[in-house]
């Protein structure tokens, strides 16, 4: 047997076979649709489901599977490993220099945004919103961007069948109203939302993506009702949001490809 024989794990091999067979496919699998998909055997199909069941990146309906949320801290692992924050911070800087506003990244994870860093000059928000800080998706401009660029099946393993907390006499929480929202973000690039999480504060959202065209993380610039009406963020925060935003995605290696 050779080392790099010797070094493969064929068990997890084969897990991320299964896990990865959900991609467009999803989000409910039998074993038997599995193992046809895989080429794997159905007890090894079956054994693979039932230990992602008790780790809990699976869940069973009615002997299907389907992928849990939690499959995404795969993802923000790699997010992690990245240096993300490192790559963001000065452009982060730079916006709430020029603006005076609040700056935050963060990562969708499941059903919530996970916050990675934030740049903060002047007032802070009531709400806590230090490095791994996490609030509900649904009610968030941050939520919404990531959420619009999500995979349908991941959208609707937060938003369907769930009942969803109203933070605000504005927040979104009928599963309708939030796929029109997402649909509008989506095509437009950014998002706003005026007193959904807290009232009294507004925030705008921008996409920040990998080399894959994955929206992995989400900049945002959040300000008082006072200082700042809707038609005045979207006229002089959003095109500078959506650039700073730009810039981390070009940092990033996003549009460059090894020759």
């Amino acid at each position: 047997m050779t080392d790099e024989r010797r070094d493969h794990l064929q068990t997890l091999e084969r897990g991320l076979e299964v896990i990865g067979v959900f991609t467009g496919r999803g989000p409910l699998l039998s074993p038997a649709e599995i193992s046809e998909l895989t080429g794997l055997s159905k007890p090894i199909v079956r054994r693979i489901v039932l230990t992602l069941e008790r780790l809990g990146y699976a869940r069973n309906h009615e002997g299907h599977f389907a992928l849990t949320p939690k499959v995404l801290e795969l993802g923000y692992a790699y997010l992690s490993s990245v240096r993300l924050s490192d790559i963001a911070r000065p452009p982060m800087e730079r916006l709430t220099d020029t603006t005076g506003v609040g700056t935050s990244l963060a990562a969708l994870d499941g059903d919530e945004i996970v916050y990675i860093d934030r740049v903060q000059r002047g007032r802070v928000a009531s709400v806590s919103l230090a490095a791994g800080a996490r609030l509900p998706a649904h009610a968030t401009a941050i939520g919404h961007v990531l959420l619009a660029h999500s995979r349908p099946s991941e959208v609707e393993a937060v938003i369907d069948g769930r009942t969803l907390p109203a933070l605000t006499e504005q927040t979104l929480t009928q599963p309708a109203h939030l796929r029109e929202r997402f649909a509008i973000v989506r095509e437009r690039g950014w998002a706003v939302v005026d007193q959904e999480l807290e009232i009294g504060r507004r925030s705008a959202a921008a996409p920040v993506f990998d080399n894959d065209g994955r929206a992995i993380a989400a900049l945002a610039l959040s300000c008082g009702t006072m200082e700042w009406s809707v038609d005045r963020i979207v006229d002089e925060l959003v095109p500078l949001l959506v650039g700073a935003a730009g810039q981390i995605t070009a940092a990033l290696g996003a549009g460059r490809r090894e020759n």
